[in-house]
């Protein structure tokens, strides 16, 4: 039996999530996996990946064979160049804590309540110029 580390897809039409995980070779895309490994979300910006490293390291070493779009994530992870032998790539980004909004009275902002609406409701406008017309037609 042929064992790949492949990507198993999630999420709506235009929001891909992945699954990295161990499975047959014969299976389908989406289908029964042997072990969950990591996960992958590109639509993030920076985008989100975790690995298991000593999970990929046992995997690799029984010698699972990774498909393209995998070996390419564990070239930036550093995992397949650890199991290889080689120097570690450069670390990879990582998304900056949001800084918090600042609060309205944090500002200086101060709420006066002025009380009512400047305008007129326009119901109220048709009856008066309803009112001055027949006044007008009585003069």
């Amino acid at each position: 039996m042929a064992v790949k580390i492949k990507l198993k897809r999630l999420g709506k039409i235009r929001s891909p999530h992945y699954r990295i995980v161990v499975a047959d070779s014969r299976t389908r895309r989406d289908g029964r996996a042997i072990e969950e490994i990591g996960k992958y979300h590109p639509t993030y910006n920076p985008s989100v990946i975790e690995v298991d490293a000593d999970r990929v390291a046992y995997w690799l070493g029984v010698g699972a064979q990774p498909t393209e779009p995998v070996l390419a994530i564990l070239k930036k992870t550093g995992d397949w160049q650890k199991f290889k032998g080689e120097p570690a790539p450069a670390p990879l980004l990582v998304a900056e804590p949001k800084k918090a909004r600042p609060s309205f009275e944090a500002l200086g902002g101060e709420d006066e309540g002025k009380g009512e609406a400047i305008t007129q409701k326009k119901k109220a406008e048709k009856k008066d110029e309803a009112a001055a017309e027949s006044e007008s037609a009585e003069a």
